[in-house]
């Protein structure tokens, strides 16, 4: 048996995901940042990657 975690980011997302050899995909999450940017039409990095940050640290 063998499980997996997978991590994704771009610029204004997240991704989590853990698949289990046997029993396929456990669980999945996406945090997606558009409501953040969305008052400053596009990506801003600075706020980026602080919300990353804080997303993704315990």
């Amino acid at each position: 048996m063998m499980v997996v975690l997978g991590i994704e980011t771009s610029c204004d997302e997240s991704a989590v995901a853990l698949y289990d050899s046997e029993r396929g995909l456990l669980g999945h999450r996406l945090y997606s940042q558009i409501a953040l940017h969305a008052q400053y039409g596009g990506v801003v990095p600075e706020l980026a990657s602080r919300d990353h940050v804080r997303k993704t640290l315990p």
